[in-house]
C-alpha cells in the first residue's frame, strides 16, 4: 500500500515499481510480519554468499523519534515564515496586491519544490525545508488577509481545528477505530481527485467566468465541500499515521524519517487550509 498526499505524490514507504519510498505493508495473503519479518520486508538485505535475507542494520533505523523532531522542524519552518510574511508583508489596501502577488509567488514556488520531491527516490532535506518556507509565507499572507477583513479569530480558531483534527485521528488510528487498508487507501485516493478535479474546474469558471465560478467556495456548496475537503485531509492523516508504523516496523533508514515529515506537513497544511476556507465562509455569514 502506498499513501500520498493531497499533491498526490510518490512519496510512501513502499518499493512497488523498483521506486524507494516507505510503506513496505505485505501484500493479500502474504506472510505476517511477525511470522517472517523479511519475506515481504524491501529493507532487509540479502546475504553476499548465499543471497538469504538479512535483517536490516537497526542502528540506521528510522525511529518515532526521528520523525516527530524532524516534522517539528519542518512545521516549525512553516510556522516562522507565516509569522515573518504576517508581520512584513502588510495587507493594508495599500499593499494588498503586492503582498498577494509575492504570496501566490510563493506558492507556486512550493508547489514546484513539493512535486521536486515528490518524485526524488531519496528525500532532500534541503527541498523538503525550503518548500515548508515557501509554503509559510503564502499561508501567512493569507491569514493576515482573513484575519484583516474577515474575523481576527478566524485564524486562531483553524489552527486549533487543524490540531483537534490531527489529535482526534491519531486516537482513532492508536485505538484501531481506523483501520487504514486497500479499499480505504482506494476510497480515499478517488474521492481526494474528485474533489481536486472539481476544485479545479471551479477555478476555471471563477477565472473566465467571473464570481464564485459554480459556487463550492461560498454558501452552502462552500461549506459543505470544506466538510468534505478536512475530512478528506483527516483520511490522509491516517495514510500519513500507517506510512510512520510501517516505516518504523520494517527499519526503514532514518532519512526516510524526512519523507514522513513532509507528508505530515503537506496533510496539515491542506487541513489548516480547508479548516480557515469553512470559517471564513461562516464567519463571514455572520
Amino acid at each position: 500500500m502506498r499513501s500520498s498526499n493531497p499533491v498526490f505524490s510518490r512519496r510512501g514507504f513502499s518499493r512497488d515499481n523498483g521506486h524507494a519510498g516507505f510503506n513496505a505493508a505485505p501484500q493479500a495473503g502474504a506472510p505476517a510480519v511477525g511470522a517472517n519479518p523479511y519475506a515481504t520486508n524491501p529493507y532487509a538485505q540479502q546475504d553476499t554468499l548465499y543471497g538469504a535475507p538479512q535483517a536490516p542494520a537497526r542502528s540506521g533505523a528510522m525511529t518515532i523519534d526521528d520523525v516527530v523532531t524532524r516534522t517539528g522542524m519542518t512545521l516549525g519552518t512553516v510556522v516562522l515564515t507565516a509569522a515573518l510574511s504576517w508581520a512584513l508583508l502588510p495587507v493594508d489596501e495599500a499593499n494588498l496586491g503586492k503582498s498577494y502577488g509575492i504570496a501566490i509567488g510563493a506558492a507556486l514556488v512550493a508547489f514546484v519544490l513539493a512535486m521536486v520531491q515528490s518524485f526524488k527516490r531519496k528525500p532532500a532535506p534541503a527541498l523538503i525545508l525550503a518548500y515548508a518556507a515557501f509554503e509559510g509565507v503564502f499561508l501567512g499572507v493569507i491569514s493576515s488577509t482573513v484575519s484583516t477583513y474577515i474575523s481576527p479569530g478566524t485564524v486562531m480558531q483553524a489552527v486549533m481545528g487543524t490540531m483537534c483534527v490531527f489529535a482526534g485521528v491519531l486516537i482513532a488510528y492508536k485505538m484501531r477505530w481506523i483501520r487504514v487498508t486497500r479499499r480505504f487507501y482506494g476510497f480515499v485516493m478517488a474521492a481526494a481527485m474528485g474533489f481536486v478535479l472539481l476544485m479545479m474546474v471551479n477555478l476555471l469558471f471563477s477565472v473566465f467566468g467571473g464570481g464564485d465560478g459554480l459556487g463550492f467556495r461560498s454558501g452552502g456548496l462552500g461549506i459543505l465541500f470544506g466538510v468534505i475537503g478536512i475530512i478528506l485531509g483527516a483520511c490522509f492523516l491516517a495514510l500519513d499515521f500507517k506510512q510512520v508504523e510501517d516505516g518504523i516496523n520494517y527499519g526503514a533508514p532514518r532519512e526516510e524519517s524526512w519523507l514522513a515529515a513532509f507528508g505530515l506537513t503537506l496533510t496539515l497544511v491542506w487541513i489548516y487550509l480547508e479548516m480557515l476556507r469553512l470559517l471564513s465562509i461562516i464567519n463571514g455569514n455572520d
